[in-house]
């Protein structure tokens, strides 16, 4: 069966920056498992892996945008401390995360990390950490199958190395 919109495939993967910096792997003994056509892993792998099959090895180059995005420089600010809730002030720390709206476009929410407190300054970042990167994939797919009408539903894989609840 070849990689199609609403099936599951099971593959082991590396990824790297343009640079060659590691930036993640699937874990030892463990494929990853991704129901294609779903948002599950960036489109650019997505959009790779279709049309393959169980058993193939790809190497995969994919540009910023179809991988976490251009960074964008209006995600990245320097906030006063008392701009947070009086409760949470004092424990502001380097890799907390918040929601909140695009600081220019009103009807969006954004994830922010913060990156850094100096004094009364926090600094926050909305732009994935991989925002602006080239990412290379090596890729090699273990399985394929077809989706169940429960995971195609649901919009993630489930069983066996898939996601499970309901």
């Amino acid at each position: 069966m070849q990689v199609a919109n609403n099936t599951v495939v099971s593959f082991h993967y590396k990824v790297a920056t343009a640079e060659g910096e590691h930036v993640d792997n699937s874990n030892e003994g463990e494929p990853l498992v991704s129901l294609i056509g779903h948002g599950q892993i960036v489109i650019g792998l997505e959009k790779a892996l279709i049309g393959k099959q169980a058993g193939d090895k790809l190497s995969v180059t994919v540009p910023p945008a179809d991988a976490y995005g251009e960074a964008d420089p209006a995600l990245d600010a320097v906030v006063n401390r008392n701009e947070f809730p009086p409760e949470v002030r004092k424990k502001l720390q380097p890799g907390m995360q918040f929601r909140a709206e695009h600081p220019e476009r009103a009807d969006q929410h954004v994830l922010f990390t913060i990156h850094g407190v100096e004094g009364d300054q926090v600094f926050i970042s909305g732009n994935h950490e991989l925002a602006g990167e080239t990412l290379q994939f090596e890729v090699e797919i273990v399985s394929v199958r077809a989706g169940t009408a429960d995971e195609v539903s649901h919009g993630h894989a489930h069983g066996a190395g898939g996601h499970h609840h309901h």
